[in-house]
């Protein structure tokens, strides 16, 4: 049945991109997909018509429904009857707000991942975040992960863009690789687009955010950027994602920083939220892998307030042979960004703890759970007045049931929080 589906679905897709022709934007990487994808969606829509992906439709059967418009049947043959229906009537009778652009976030778990998508489309423009270790388990090294995420860029026209981070060796090496012209973007002096000068700005009660101030550089020239409720550095490259696709598309600088004002980032990306007992909570829970985590150990370290640090770290998974290795990289990471207390979910993240105790940590500080509700009903009885907590781990960790317990309004959840639809509720 599901794969009788997927293949309908993927014809249907490729008729509906031939009848509409829109250009699309293809984005993958090991992290940084998704805030990308919404940093570039909040610079185009101020000038053109676009579409992201539906929720986190980026596989196989998602990608064609972002194509088509429409949400999965799930076990439900009437539903993808519907499906079907409505994406014949699409095809039948021309649909004049069909978007003139598609921004699509391309998932890749496992060898030839990419190699299917781009059967369904042919992007124009193409992004990579970031090569890192995630997935690492299918893939057996990060080689081999690159070569997969390179094939986007491979697929793109002569008369296409390779959008790259220009500060991951792995994505600055697939440049090499294309045929399409090449826009890099990071901190580095040689990218091509760059941000300087990053300051992370909070209220007058350290409780609320206002946002991350950098310089945007483009050609010479120079404009402020504030990005308001963001916090660390995955939003400044996410923000000078959208900034290329921007330039490409005719934006001056002036047009693009007004523009990334309106960029939300996506749930469980380092958001911030109230906890109970007046404590601040920094919600990464939407996966985890070990550069997302330093990364997001370091972006916490800029904040001032919180007499109490804790880290709250879950497995980190799909790692394979280097699970070790990455969850001790994390741990080195806890005491220097100066979090004094760590609280770790799951049989591999006892490796972060172990790390954190042998370069100085007191053994008192360090709680291990092997799962996310016992660290949770820990946490609500010991966070007090002022205590600050980043949480974050894999999806299967199911971190985010961390934040609900100990977050000052959880019937916010579905608002605020990742995996609250019932597929994952049930699954608690």
């Amino acid at each position: 049945m599901k794969f009788l589906i997927q293949y309908i679905l993927k014809i249907l897709a490729k008729a509906v991109l031939w009848r509409y022709q829109p250009d699309v934007i293809g984005i993958t990487g090991s992290i940084g997909k998704t805030s990308a994808k919404e940093a570039i969606k909040a610079v185009l829509k101020s000038k053109f018509q676009v579409r992201t992906n539906i929720k986190n439709y980026n596989n196989e059967i998602g990608l064609p429904l972002t194509i088509i418009g429409q949400e999965t049947g799930g076990s439900s043959i009437m539903k993808w009857m519907e499906v079907i229906i409505n994406s014949i009537k699409l095809l039948l009778i021309f649909d004049k707000n069909y978007p003139k652009i598609l921004i699509l976030e391309m998932g890749v778990d496992r060898p030839g991942d990419m190699k299917y998508l781009n059967k369904i489309v042919h992007a124009r423009l193409g992004v990579v975040t970031f090569i890192g270790q995630a997935h690492i388990e299918f893939f057996g090294s990060i080689e081999n992960i690159k070569k997969e995420k390179e094939l986007l860029i491979r697929n793109l026209p002569s008369d296409g863009w390779a959008i790259l981070n220009n500060d991951n060796e792995k994505t600055r090496q697939i440049g090499m690789v294309s045929k399409a012209k090449t826009i890099t973007y990071g901190f580095s002096e040689k990218a091509t687009v760059r941000a300087m000068e990053v300051a992370l700005s909070m209220g007058d009660d350290d409780q609320k955010l206002k946002g991350l101030s950098f310089k945007l550089g483009y050609n010479g020239s120079f404009v402020p950027v504030l990005l308001p409720n963001v916090l660390g550095l995955p939003a400044v490259y996410a923000a000078l994602a959208g900034a290329c696709v921007g330039i490409i598309n005719g934006m001056n600088l002036v047009e693009i920083s007004q523009a990334l004002k309106y960029f939300i980032s996506p749930k469980g990306r380092l958001n911030f939220i109230k906890g109970i007992n007046n404590s601040l909570i920094i919600d990464d829970t939407y996966n985890s892998s070990p550069p997302s985590a330093i990364l997001a150990l370091e972006s916490v370290c800029q904040i001032k307030s919180g007499k109490i640090r804790w880290a709250v770290m879950g497995d980190m998974l799909e790692l394979g042979e280097y699970s070790k290795e990455g969850h001790k990289q994390v741990g080195e990471n806890i005491l220097k960004n100066n979090f004094n207390k760590l609280v770790t979910v799951g049989s591999q993240a006892v490796e972060i703890g172990d790390t954190a105790h042998k370069l100085g940590m007191d053994s008192s500080n360090i709680y291990n759970f092997l799962d996310s509700n016992s660290a949770a009903k820990f946490l609500k009885e010991n966070i007090s007045e002022n205590n600050l907590l980043l949480i974050k781990g894999s999806q299967g960790a199911r971190m985010e049931i961390v934040v609900k317990e100990i977050m000052f309004e959880p019937e916010k959840a579905g608002e605020l929080l990742v995996r609250q639809g019932e597929e994952w509720t049930q699954k608690q």
